[in-house]
């Protein structure tokens, strides 16, 4: 079992940057691929970025390549997602989540675990 809490969201002018942080509790913390997606008001969640258990691997939905950077410290259980060049149609509530096995999903079924989220707001 593996609970996840999510901070760091908040308001922010376009432009502007924001570092959302996912503390995961449980001990196999590092055997997990981990992600974050969005949903924004009125629309389907979706993907936004993911890293595999150790770190070296990472993938990005191209809305957001080039802007965010996901990384995690598997001795501090956590993972977190760098924003920057943020825009208004970033805002969303974003969430973490984690799923056994090494390979990157970007569909959220395969995950197993969810936060609970944090708004994320970009005022134009």
């Amino acid at each position: 079992q593996v609970q996840l809490v999510e901070s760091g969201g908040g308001l922010v002018q376009t432009g502007g940057s924001l570092r959302l942080s996912c503390a995961a509790s449980g001990r196999t913390f590092s055997v997990y691929t981990m992600a974050w997606f969005r949903q924004a008001l009125g629309k389907e969640r979706e993907f936004v970025s993911a890293i595999s258990w150790s770190g070296g691997g990472t993938y990005y939905s191209d809305s957001v390549k080039g802007r965010f950077t996901i990384s995690r410290d598997n001795a501090k259980n956590t993972v977190y997602l760098q924003m920057n060049s943020l825009k208004p149609e970033d805002t969303a509530v974003y969430y973490c989540a984690a799923k056994r096995g090494g390979s990157i999903a970007t569909m959220s079924i395969p995950y197993d675990y969810w936060g609970q989220g944090t708004q994320v707001t970009v005022s134009s």
